[in-house]
């Protein structure tokens, strides 16, 4: 394989997704919180190691929050109560650390959520979930909060990364309802309340690291959430049609 024929082979695919995300429509507010007791919100990731402080710290993930404020605000006003902020508390040792360096350690700055979300007046009220991988379900507190709320129907997923943890969080939310046959789940996923970080590929050959394409990543995992059953929108849409 060489770089020239993998792009020919693959240029009408990258053509269509391209045209694919240019072309996706939002959804209104109004029309998935008519029920807010059946709307559930879940955020991933969104603490200051990834958006503020650190060495994972990105300008591009921080850029998700204030659309995700937003949201949260509205949802709140609406009625819904099923918000969950699934963040990263490592501990010293963590084994993850091995592929992504020490960050979001617990106690430390980098683990808190991000100012904007925690100024919001109903912010104690929203349950935190911490999580020691990129995954949201294993050895978490989340499968537990799901158990208890099966009235759940419409799950927003939002949050960092979208090749890693919010792939890892949605693509759970889809396959833990399809194994159990429950056909009027639906995952939806905005893509502007979703980001990823990005590497080049010189500053990464300088710091010894490994390269991450944000643009591309960033669309074809959403092409893959599409792929496997999650609503992928251009965004939520707060205001009354």
């Amino acid at each position: 394989m060489d770089v020239e024929s993998l792009l020919d082979r693959s240029r009408p695919f990258l053509s269509w997704i391209v045209e694919w995300y240019n072309g996706l429509e939002p959804i209104w507010f109004e029309d998935i919180s008519g029920d807010p007791g059946k709307v559930a919100i879940l955020s991933v990731d969104l603490v200051k190691g990834f958006c503020n402080v650190g060495p994972l710290s990105s300008e591009r993930v921080k850029s998700i929050v204030p659309p995700i404020v937003e949201l949260l605000k509205a949802s709140w006003e609406a009625g819904v109560r099923h918000i969950a902020l699934i963040q990263d508390a490592h501990p010293e040792n963590a084994v993850e650390f091995a592929q992504f360096g020490p960050h979001c350690i617990r106690g430390t700055e980098e683990a808190q959520t991000v100012d904007e979300i925690a100024a919001l007046p109903f912010f104690e009220e929203l349950t935190i979930i911490e999580k020691n991988s990129i995954s949201s379900s294993i050895n978490t507190g989340l499968e537990d909060w799901l158990d208890k709320r099966p009235e759940i129907a419409t799950f927003i997923i939002v949050g960092d990364c979208t090749d890693l943890c919010t792939y890892q969080l949605a693509m759970h939310i889809r396959l833990r309802a399809n194994a159990r046959q429950l056909g009027g789940v639906r995952v939806i996923l905005p893509a502007n309340m979703v980001e990823t970080y990005d590497l080049p590929v010189d500053v990464a050959g300088e710091i010894g690291a490994v390269p991450h394409d944000a643009d591309l990543l960033h669309l074809i995992f959403l092409y893959s959430m599409m792929l496997n059953g999650i609503t992928v929108v251009s965004n939520v849409q707060l205001d009354p049609k």
